[in-house]
């Protein structure tokens, strides 16, 4: 073979490998955020979440203290006001280092809840910044496709 089909099939060889290392990461990425989120909001455990976050987190949402700290205190929050609040994750997209969560909240059983995107930012595998956008699920909607 000449040296140019030589240079293709590495190039290809090494497209493959950098596709599949990045499809790892990306599936790691999401199963260390949805553990994240069982751990955090619907264990309301602080100590097993804990171990998901980076060496820092940043909090984008105007309602929760920055740092670990303020996560810890935003479980405690829902542990206190909110034992049986329950999260269900409908959806989880990835893109690089950012994991996004689709999800139906509900605080009150019994209640229609809210819909809720988190977008987590990762670093090495770590939840190092938050932010997320939050809809209450109205009693009547205009259309009949649903929030999920």
């Amino acid at each position: 073979m000449s040296k140019p089909i030589y240079l293709l099939l590495f190039l290809i060889f090494c497209s493959a490998a950098a596709n599949a290392a990045d499809t790892a990461t990306l599936e790691a990425n999401k199963k260390n955020v949805v553990a994240f989120y069982e751990a955090a909001i619907n264990r309301k455990d602080f100590a097993a979440a804990r171990a998901y976050l980076g060496p820092r987190y940043t909090q984008h949402n105007p309602n929760a203290a920055d740092g670990p700290e303020g996560l810890e205190k935003f479980v405690e929050f829902l542990r206190q006001k909110f034992p049986d609040a329950r999260s269900e994750i409908k959806k989880v997209f990835a893109d690089g280092d950012y994991v996004i969560l689709h999800v139906h909240a509900v605080r009150e059983p019994g209640t229609a809840g809210s819909a809720i995107v988190d977008i987590f930012k990762l670093e090495n595998g770590k939840i190092v910044e938050h932010w997320d956008v939050n809809q209450p699920i109205p009693e009547k909607a205009a259309n009949t496709n649903g929030m999920f």
